[in-house]
């Protein structure tokens, strides 16, 4: 699978033919400044949850590519209020079949609210089924023994974790993550985009070595293949 990371948890996964994009908060992150948002193309987006480090681009580039939104319930609803045209609702258990694969939200461990503080709803992440292979994005979470469903729903070829700490795990918990899920290439997400999220990149890296794993750190802008 193609996979282009556009910085903190946002990345895109060609699948099927289609431009699946995760997430995506590109033009309030200052290490992303030179990502042009307008040049980006998607035909679904997945929002995790409603915290404004995941959401802030959703409508912008929605509206310009007639992308699907899917989200849990409540944030179905806000996207709608806020003028996107094409929505579909998932929430944590439920699954569904699109023209590139299977789709199935699963529950993360996480809090989850609008920017103006108002009930998003719970958070999830998001395992994917497509011809050319599987992957699970969990989402901001904390480590939970709820991964451990990942692999009876599919072998999956590669995780992105978040690896930052102090919101969602580090780089301990996300290694165990790995192990949980059963996988041994992991993209990391959600570090170094603000201060108390910073990390040691050659540090994570040599750790993720060590259990026998390889972590993916990609270059904000930059796409690799797995």
């Amino acid at each position: 699978m193609d996979i282009t990371y556009y910085g903190h948890s946002c990345f895109l996964v060609v699948a099927g033919g289609k431009r699946l994009l995760f997430d995506p908060f590109i033009s309030g992150n200052e290490l992303a400044t030179h990502i042009d948002i307008e040049a980006i193309q998607a035909d679904y987006i997945f929002v995790s949850h409603g915290h404004f480090d995941h959401i802030l681009n959703v409508v912008a580039i929605a509206n310009r590519t007639g992308a699907l939104v899917l989200a849990g319930w409540e944030l179905y609803n806000y996207f709608g209020a806020q003028g996107v045209k094409n929505v579909h609702p998932i929430n944590p258990g439920g699954q569904f079949t699109f023209d590139f694969g299977t789709v199935k939200a699963v529950i993360a461990q996480h809090s989850s609210s609008l920017p103006d503080g108002s009930y998003a709803g719970v958070a999830s992440g998001f395992l994917v089924q497509a011809k050319e292979g599987n992957f699970y994005y969990s989402g901001d979470t904390a480590l939970t023994l709820d991964m451990t469903l990942i692999p009876q729903w599919a072998d999956l070829d590669f995780a992105v974790l978040p690896i930052g700490d102090v919101l969602t795990m580090g780089v301990d918990e996300a290694i165990q993550a790995a192990a949980l899920v059963k996988v041994k290439q992991v993209i990391g997400v959600h570090y170094d985009t603000f201060e108390f999220i910073k990390i040691d990149k050659a540090d994570a890296m040599q750790k993720f070595e060590k259990a026998g794993l390889a972590l993916h750190l990609p270059a904000i802008g930059a796409s690799i293949v797995l």
